[in-house]
């Protein structure tokens, strides 16, 4: 077993192909988990009917994204509802699927990310906020939310990060991602070796670009609070 340069050289624009899909898929899923897991962190950081969002979260930490996506792109078609309704054009599409699919997982795991973030912003804080004037709305974008998000950055990195791994399960529904990608030159060139290294490093590049990124948002936002508290 050794490492063909050649045969690495030659799939590497199929690697690529397949690294530009698992970005596709973690692109929307970012932002559809985020615009879902705020109301949800809200929900469940208050005192009222916070049942529901903790049933939501619950459900969709505890269900693996394997079994999820198979669920939305094998399971809901099979409803006569789905298949004959206006959804079916949404159902039938894998890439939909599997945005969906890591959509509500990574929901429901930022949502607690989110949570402890907004609970570890001091009350006193809000109370000062509230004092100067600010309405409900204005303290929680202008004061809580920027104060959680600091509180939450590390947490919500690792998240990320976790979920670049996890487009890897979108391949059981027929897309073509990094890892799948890989299982088709390892099936056609019958070298395992080459492929899923190359991938590996891939997927080691993308999580390092990522990792530096935070590693700067936490350096400005650091730098920014030393200057305010220096005025």
């Amino acid at each position: 077993m050794h490492y063909d340069l050649a045969l690495a050289w030659n799939t590497l624009p199929q690697l690529l192909r397949g690294a530009a899909m698992s970005l596709a898929v973690l692109m929307p899923v970012l932002m559809v988990g985020m615009l879902i897991a705020i109301p949800l962190a809200l929900r469940r950081a208050s005192t009222r009917r916070r049942w529901i969002a903790a049933g939501y979260v619950g459900f969709f930490r505890g269900v693996p994204s394997l079994i999820l996506l198979y669920a939305i792109y094998n399971g809901l078609p099979q409803l006569s509802a789905i298949r004959n309704g206006p959804l079916w054009p949404l159902f039938s599409n894998a890439y939909f699927c599997a945005v969906a699919g890591l959509s509500l997982t990574h929901s429901a795991y930022l949502a607690e990310i989110l949570r402890g973030g907004l609970q570890a912003v001091p009350q006193g804080v809000i109370e000062a906020a509230s004092a100067l004037g600010m309405r409900p709305p204005v303290i929680f974008w202008k004061v809580r939310l920027p104060i959680a998000a600091r509180h939450a950055l590390r947490a919500y990195q690792n998240e990320i990060l976790i979920m670049v791994k996890s487009t890897a399960a979108v391949g059981a529904i027929t897309l073509v991602e990094l890892n799948a990608a890989a299982n088709e030159v390892f099936e056609f060139t019958y070298d395992p070796f080459t492929p899923l290294l190359t991938a590996a490093a891939i997927y080691w590049t993308i999580i390092n670009i990522i990792r530096f990124g935070f590693d700067a948002a936490e350096r400005n936002l650091n730098a920014g609070q030393t200057r305010a508290l220096i005025k």
